[in-house]
């Protein structure tokens, strides 16, 4: 489970940029959140956090959830994503919980909900494509 945890954090660039953690991890459920930063902001009238943070996280949270689900030697690719925005988030930290919901051999599916403390922000579903035994693993 660990090897998830640091390959999440520390090895996929895009998360390392946007300084990630995991603070919840089981198999099939995680919960991560993103820390507000300036450049994330999409409407600053309003002011929000692009549409675009939330979709991200919620996928990338989905997929983790997965992650833990399967082999190491797996590989995943996202299939499709709904994200049904509840209300603009606000200028301050992101966080998500997603849980597994269905797995099969080569298909899996997460729920996903985002939140800003007890701010519901969005649910999301993601489907991720399983590609297992792939012979360059995803994990050190």
């Amino acid at each position: 489970m660990e090897t998830v945890r640091t390959w999440m954090e520390e090895q996929i660039p895009f998360n390392v940029h946007l300084g990630l953690k995991i603070s919840e991890l089981e198999s099939g459920r995680i919960t991560m959140e993103i820390p507000f930063a300036p450049h994330l902001v999409g409407d600053s009238d309003r002011p929000a956090l692009h549409g675009g943070v939330i979709s991200m996280l919620a996928d990338t949270a989905g997929g983790a959830a997965v992650f833990t689900k399967v082999d190491p030697g797996s590989r995943l690719s996202t299939v499709d994503l709904r994200v049904d925005y509840l209300r603009p988030a606000r200028l301050e930290a992101l966080c998500a919980t997603a849980e597994v919901i269905r797995l099969g051999n080569r298909v899996g599916v997460a729920q996903v909900r985002v939140f800003q403390g007890s701010l519901h922000v969005a649910d999301g579903r993601a489907v991720y494509n399983i590609r297992r035994g792939v012979s360059a693993p995803p994990f050190p």
